[in-house]
């Protein structure tokens, strides 16, 4: 499985951005696709995930702020980020797996930076 992450960017603070995720290769009936993400000098952190039924999991800190979505027929996962804060800044690595290992495959990572 390989996954193409996009949509990383600069914006500023109170903005959006949409990070796409596609999935190629060995799919799996039940899966689950999420994002991930690190700071610089922190750990790396769940921001949300979704599985091919729909349900969703957020963390606390982007609750009502970041949406998370997939389209099953293209294998893609979408985070819909909304109301940009600095703490938001990090690397953003989409996921990949069944459900019982869901975060099986990792994507390549990609930059949101945001800052005025």
């Amino acid at each position: 499985v390989q996954l193409q992450a996009s949509g990383g960017g600069l914006v500023q603070p109170g903005g959006s951005l949409r990070l796409s995720c596609a999935a190629s290769g060995s799919i799996f009936s039940v899966n689950i696709m999420g994002w991930y993400r690190q700071a610089p000098g922190k750990q790396r952190e769940l921001v949300a995930t979704v599985t091919n039924g729909g349900s969703t999991t957020y963390a606390d800190s982007v609750k009502g702020r970041f949406a998370i979505s997939s389209d099953n027929a293209k294998n893609t996962v979408y985070l819909q980020m909304n109301s940009l804060k600095p703490e938001d800044t990090a690397v953003y690595y989409c996921t990949y797996g069944p459900d019982y290992y869901p975060t099986m495959y990792w994507g390549q990572g990609t930059q949101v930076t945001v800052s005025s």
